[in-house]
């Protein structure tokens, strides 16, 4: 607490208390010992007075010392408040001004006025305004990526990073504010259900998607083996059909490598393929098995497949990278004070030798969109596909007191070169757009563009002018 001085008048004597000299100790020296007895009196009532307005004004419960905490220039404020008891009205005006108390007991005296007069009280009775409140903050940042997930749905949500979870087994994406499933994964229970690639899910058990996050579509969808989950979904034909899926253990290899064909419908022997899933804590270890293969069998091409690639770890993004560039800037990092962090990973990558084709989609996201722009910029890699999606956001889950997380866009990323990918997208080195049909026909154009391309076979007329027929 400041220091309560009292500080003589000019002119007056500096020893209050001591007799006057060469005085008389009659009448007016008792005057003048009851006067100042008087004085004193007055105040130590003032100094009590005072300390007590000032205890008063300077108590934690009226939130003045955190205002004071809070100034940006910490400067004293330039007069101190009065010391006058408050009236009624005065204490009134007190409770209710900004900042006098904490900043969110305005919403305490919402939900108390609409509890008691709201015409639809059983309707408000409904609401969660907890977390109302909590997405209200949140749909305020405008930022997609930021997103509050309770204790149960981040568990169920967080456990493919480990390469299996509990679910239909599908891959879901954003497109045009709608979930849309990329892809069933081979045998799983949304495959086996009728679930097909470009289905947009409309409801899940009952309740729109509308508005809906990646991850809270994710966390939804999900849950223990065995139980179900009915999905309202409109096929690319426009029919919308409710289907129950049984969940399922999904078990989800991180990398493989598949036999393809070309356009003719020849096995490819000279043409490594690798399809990259997602970036998962086992990525780096499954991706050298199958370049220690590649290398086995003598070839010096290779086809890294990032379509439907929703992304997953950046430390296994990096690394995966890693293998295939040597040293080099694989992302740059710019967190909200505007500075700077380079990635890079370790020297002696085990496909720096090999020559790479690289397929990308409208659904290769946040990873996926990291590895494609490092071997494109860095020479390593031609693009072939379409733009993706646009995911420049790193986000870290923070976990609340009560279990639930929340998601935080802490950064945004940049390709080696500094070209921003949030809300833009890689953009291919040769655009081929695959129609509708396209993979239920057997006819991945991309794909036959990639080995023609690596055998020195393609040809930009033919691919637009066959593009062209299919659209």
């Amino acid at each position: 607490m400041s220091e309560l001085r009292w500080d003589p008048p000019a002119g007056g004597s500096a020893n209050v208390g001591e007799p006057q000299r060469g005085g008389s100790s009659g009448g007016s020296g008792g005057a003048s010992r009851w006067t100042i007895g008087l004085l004193i009196f007055v105040m130590i009532g003032a100094a009590f007075a005072l300390g007590i307005g000032v205890m008063r004004i300077v108590d934690a419960s009226d939130g003045y010392p955190a205002s004071l905490r809070s100034s940006r220039d910490l400067s004293p404020p330039t007069a101190a408040p009065s010391v006058v008891a408050p009236s009624n009205d005065d204490q009134q005006q007190a409770a209710t001004t900004p900042g006098r108390e904490s900043r969110f007991a305005i919403l305490d005296e919402i939900v108390e006025i609409l509890d008691e007069d709201f015409v639809e009280p059983d309707k408000f009775a409904s609401i969660d305004t907890r977390e109302a409140a909590i997405r209200g903050i949140i749909e305020a940042l405008e930022d997609e990526h930021t997103v509050f997930i309770d204790a149960e749905r981040y568990r169920l949500a967080s456990e493919d990073i480990g390469g299996s979870f509990e679910g239909i087994g599908a891959t879901v994406n954003i497109v045009d504010e709608a979930i849309v499933i990329v892809r069933p994964f081979r045998n799983s229970p949304a495959e086996q259900s009728g679930i097909r690639a470009g289905d947009v899910i409309l409801e899940v058990d009952g309740e729109s998607t509308s508005g809906w996050s990646l991850q809270q579509a994710v966390a939804v969808i999900r849950g223990p083996r065995g139980t179900d989950v009915a999905l309202l979904v409109r096929h690319a034909d426009g029919e919308e059909e409710l289907v129950v899926v049984t969940r399922d253990r999904i078990v989800v290899p991180s990398v493989e490598s598949l036999p393809i064909t070309d356009r003719s419908g020849n096995p490819v022997a000279d043409i490594g393929y690798i399809l990259i899933q997602q970036f998962t804590e086992d990525t780096r270890t499954e991706l050298l098995e199958l370049l220690d293969g590649a290398r086995n069998a003598g070839l010096e091409q290779l086809i890294v497949d990032l379509r439907n690639n929703p992304g997953g770890l950046l430390s296994a993004t990096v690394e995966t990278t890693g293998e295939f560039v040597d040293e080099e800037i694989i992302l740059r990092q710019i967190d909200r004070m505007g500075e700077e962090e380079i990635f890079r990973d370790r020297s002696g990558g085990a496909g720096v030798d090999l020559q790479l084709v690289v397929l990308i989609n409208e659904h290769s996201a946040s990873g996926s969109e990291v590895m494609a722009a490092a071997l494109r910029d860095h020479g390593r890699a031609v693009l072939i596909g379409v733009t993706t999606t646009g995911k420049g956001t790193v986000n870290v889950p923070r976990r609340l007191s009560d279990g639930s997380v929340l998601y935080v866009s802490i950064a945004r990323y940049l390709t080696p070169n500094g070209q921003q990918v949030e809300g833009v997208g890689i953009t291919p080195d040769i655009e081929i757009a695959i129609p509708d049909t396209g993979f239920e026909a057997g006819q991945d154009i991309q794909l036959f563009v990639a080995i023609e391309y690596l055998r020195g076979e393609y040809d930009p007329s033919a691919a637009t002018e066959e593009e062209g027929d299919d659209s």
